[in-house]
Parts: C-alpha cells; sequence; structure tokens
C-alpha cells in the first residue's frame, strides 16, 4: 500500500534512512534526530507529496518531492528522493513509489522531474533510466564523503506538457481527493 507519511512514520523513516548515512547516496554525514527530520516531512508535505510505502504494518520505502531551486521560474519542477528499506530493493518497490509521486506531480502542475544521483549508484541510475528519465549531465566533484570525491547525475523527465501561461503549482492537500485517491489505489 502506498500512502502519505504521517508523523508516527518518522522512527521508521529514520531507521530506513540510517542504512544510507554511511554509504554515498546521501552527502549528509550524521543521521538527524527524530525532532529534525518530523520538521523537514512537516515542510515538505506542506505542498509536495511525501509518500509511504507499506506493507503488512511495515514501512518499506519513502518517496519525496521538493523544489529543485528556489527562484518562481523553477516552480515547475521538482526534484525526487527515495529510500527503500534493504528487505525492499530489487523487487519493484522504488518503481512503484516513484510512478504514483510522479502522477501526483503531474495533477499538481509539475511539469518536469529531477533525480539527481550520487555515483556510482547502479540501483538508482538503473531505476532512473528504467523509467525514461534521460541523463543531462554530470557535477563533477560535487560532494566530499568517505574519503572521496563524489559525482553527482542529474536525470530529467518531462511529465506534462509545457504549455504557456501554466497555472501556479496547486500544493498537494489542495488537489481533489478523489483524484488522489484514484492514484494511490492505482498502482
Amino acid at each position: 500500500m502506498i500512502r502519505f507519511v504521517s508523523k508516527a512514520d518518522v522512527p521508521a523513516l529514520l531507521d530506513i534512512y540510517r542504512h544510507y548515512i554511511s554509504t554515498i547516496v546521501t552527502f549528509e554525514y550524521v543521521l538527524p534526530g527524530g525532532e529534525e527530520f518530523a520538521r523537514r516531512v512537516d515542510a515538505v508535505s506542506q505542498v509536495y507529496p511525501y509518500l509511504v510505502l507499506e506493507q503488512d504494518g511495515r514501512v518499506l520505502g519513502y518517496a519525496y518531492a521538493h523544489p529543485i531551486a528556489e527562484r518562481a521560474a523553477y516552480g515547475w519542477g521538482a526534484e525526487l528522493s527515495i529510500y527503500l528499506h534493504p528487505d525492499a530493493a530489487g523487487r519493484g518497490a522504488g518503481t512503484r513509489l516513484y510512478r504514483v509521486l510522479m502522477e501526483l506531480l503531474r495533477l499538481q502542475g509539475v511539469r518536469t522531474v529531477y533525480g539527481l544521483v550520487s555515483s556510482p549508484n547502479p540501483a538508482s541510475e538503473g531505476l532512473h533510466t528504467a523509467m525514461g528519465f534521460r541523463l543531462m549531465g554530470v557535477q563533477q566533484k560535487a560532494g566530499y564523503k568517505n574519503g572521496r570525491w563524489i559525482d553527482l547525475l542529474w536525470f530529467e523527465k518531462a511529465i506534462a506538457p509545457y504549455t504557456p501561461a501554466p497555472a501556479p503549482l496547486v500544493p498537494v492537500g489542495r488537489l481533489p481527493g478523489e483524484q488522489v485517491r484514484a492514484v494511490l489505489d492505482s498502482f
């Protein structure tokens, strides 16, 4: 089942994120505390979808969107982030989460989604490629972690037409409930 995140999910999300702190998948060095993580979840959820994949009451992964950049003209683009519990890797969980996330973003008015992937990260590179993202560039030596410089791959995918004078982005909480439910139930 894919659903929106709740405050009660924060410990499970942190447990999943903990698996990535020692890797180059995230550029964070230290696992954030529960209060800080809850603040981040709440801030994202004000505008963008923050989704949880749950099976038999256990959170197996999460995905969310956030602004690609701060200036107003970037308002129709969103960066995607996804983290899976190691038990869920390679079982289609990432594809399901991304499909739901992108469909909700399309309903909100987002035109382009981006995936920023530290390299090497074969699983994430494969997910983005399989889902039709194109590699638009490499930001070389974008970060330093685990004793080395890490490149950042920039992937992009159009999810809606680029019409003139686009309407402002609709916060996810203002989307029609029946449309949201249909998206959540369809994947």
